[in-house]
């Protein structure tokens, strides 16, 4: 029998990411893969995944007016065909990488700061994982909005919290100052762009990076948690 006491502390990661960031759902699926690889392994690692927000537009409208491909034109200061192009490209990355069936056609682009504080009242009720999730689906996925308070407390209430707490924090910007700590934390950090990885508070790794990078660091970390347990 193996002595509990001994056990290495679980490998902690640290995720920066925007609900509205494309390369933030790719790389949050990547990292789910690359860990459900090592989750067979003997001495499978344990992790605890926290996820933090950023915001990549924090001046964007919380409605819109106009297509996928007009904002990114207007973001990124190129044509309306490349903002198309770049959106195939990636929905393409998407589909192919992560089987993940993105609708740009559909996206309602919207401010995000909200949909972040719905993520930490949901890490208040142990279900942040899930309304992450919960979030990138219905914005990448099914082109639901997710920037207006009501639409925010139907999909709160569709991973299991409570919709009349969640309306009541959404209305009085309680977890805003989590949010803005958050991002502070990434100032701190020097993190520029998101998806942003933290390994144990000392290892970066940037971007959406295959499932087997995900696979090896994990691997990596936890032989030096046993060694030093």
């Amino acid at each position: 029998m193996s002595d509990v006491t001994n056990s290495p502390a679980p490998i902690r990661i640290d995720v920066w990411s925007d609900i509205a960031c494309p390369w933030c759902y790719i790389g949050k699926r990547n990292l789910e893969n690359g860990l459900a690889a090592v989750a067979a392994d003997e001495d499978a690692p344990q992790v605890e995944i926290t996820y933090h927000s950023f915001e990549l537009s924090p001046d964007t409208p919380i409605d819109f007016d106009g297509s996928s491909a007009d904002f990114l034109a207007q973001h990124k200061g190129i044509s309306p065909d490349q903002a198309q192009e770049m959106n195939d490209r990636v929905a393409q990355i998407a589909e192919q990488q992560a089987g993940l069936h993105y609708r740009f056609d559909l996206q309602q682009h919207t401010n995000t700061v909200k949909a972040h504080e719905l993520t930490h009242f949901a890490k208040e009720h142990g279900k942040q994982v899930e309304m992450t999730e919960r979030l990138m689906s219905a914005y990448f996925v099914e082109g639901r909005h997710v920037g207006r308070i009501d639409d925010l407390v139907e999909l709160a209430e569709e991973v299991g919290l409570d919709a009349s707490a969640a309306r009541d924090v959404l209305d009085n910007d309680h977890y805003l100052p989590d949010v803005r700590q958050d991002q502070a934390q990434a100032r701190a950090f020097g993190i520029s762009g998101v998806p942003f990885f933290v390994i144990d508070g000392k290892y970066g790794v940037s971007g959406a990076q295959p499932p087997e990078a995900f696979t090896q660091v994990a691997r990596q970390v936890w032989a030096e948690h046993r060694a030093d347990s």
